[in-house]
């Protein structure tokens, strides 16, 4: 459990020294044995310690925690996607700059580059504005979900989740270039957009080609 706590704070500081997060904004959740680690309220992240991570149980009265500290004010959807999702092993929040200039103007990202099957197809939805921390949020944000690893959020950032929390923080990484690359191309005139046909094809080629790559024996 030491090991997991490590690894979360880990990746919480690299999302801030990425640019992916200022200050206390954002927040990153692990799935473990026995149940979710998650970033607390109002901490830095260079202030973190293994002991300052509440654990929230799956298998407790929802939203109960274990820990001293109060967990991030959206552990709701965190808790709600590892419900949903079995495959998640981890989920990272941020408001990088990109994303969540999307999200403030509320658009999704479409099939502007290949890249798009990272994510698990088009578009990479921008779910519906609701109070940060709330019950409508994280149904929004199940919704934005379906069939997709990453999401927008209104006036709000970006989410992504992965099997492990080094997974998490890699996609959070590359939907926020994405993004960027997605917002400069609206000022060249807009992207030509990838066919149904042609994103299908990208997100089975992607699956053979970024998966695990073994060493010959």
């Amino acid at each position: 459990m030491i090991e997991d706590r490590i690894a979360l704070i880990a990746a919480a500081r690299a999302m801030s020294a990425r640019g992916l997060a200022q200050g206390t904004s954002g927040n990153l959740s692990l799935r473990t044995a026995r149940g979710i680690l998650i970033t607390p309220s109002a901490i830095p992240y260079d202030q973190l310690t293994p002991e300052m991570l509440p654990l929230i149980r799956l298998d407790g009265a929802y939203g109960a925690y274990e820990g001293d500290y109060r967990p991030s004010s959206e552990w709701r959807f965190h808790l709600d996607i590892y419900l949903a999702k079995p495959a998640a092993g981890a989920v990272v929040h941020h408001h990088a700059p990109y994303c969540t200039a999307l999200a403030m103007a509320r658009r999704e990202i479409p099939a502007c580059h290949y890249m798009i099957a990272r994510f698990g197809g088009a578009p990479v939805r921008c779910a519906p504005y609701a109070l940060f921390g709330t019950a409508e949020l994280s149904a929004h944000v199940l919704q934005a979900l379906e069939e997709r690893t990453a999401c927008l959020m209104a006036s709000h950032g970006a989410i992504a989740t992965g099997k492990t929390i080094e997974a998490a923080l890699a996609a959070a990484a590359e939907l926020e270039t994405l993004a960027q690359q997605y917002l400069l191309s609206l000022a060249a005139g807009g992207p030509a957009l990838l066919s149904a046909e042609e994103v299908a094809a990208a997100v089975a080629q992607f699956a053979q080609v970024y998966g695990p790559n073994i060493k010959k024996a």
